[in-house]
């Protein structure tokens, strides 16, 4: 996958979307601890991608979209705790929480696409060999 930055990336727009959405849809709640936590939550999805991808090396970026796909794990933890206080509506519980699951398995994706491309071709025909 070619991209000239991270802007380019549909995962950072998506944690983007993601994050204002969770701002607009928190924006009058009064439990502050929650609503500062679920909005730095959303915030270090696209952040952190942000940041690994200016880094400079493929092991960082990866390691930076490992971050954010644990932060989607924090927020979608997050939305089911302001679900179970009543502080999130269905529609948007269930919109928000696939859609941490797909930027999840997204960021999964590209990471390991990463590190693939890597791993010098030497060393996986070693592999195979030792396994034999």
């Amino acid at each position: 996958m070619a991209y000239q930055s991270f802007e380019d990336l549909e995962v950072w727009q998506r944690g983007c979307r993601l994050s204002v959405s969770i701002f607009q849809t928190f924006d009058g709640c009064k439990n502050f601890t929650l609503k500062d936590q679920i909005g730095r939550a959303s915030l270090s999805i696209p952040c952190n991608i942000a940041e690994g991808s200016e880094r400079g090396s493929t092991k960082d970026f990866a390691h930076f979209l490992n971050f954010s796909k644990g932060s989607c794990g924090e927020l979608r933890t997050q939305l089911y705790i302001a679900r179970k206080l009543k502080l999130l509506n269905k529609p948007d519980f269930e919109t928000s929480v696939a859609e941490t699951k797909e930027i999840s398995a997204i960021l999964e994706g590209l990471r390991r696409s990463m590190l693939a491309k890597t791993r010098p071709k030497l060393k996986r025909a070693r592999r195979r060999k030792l396994k034999a």
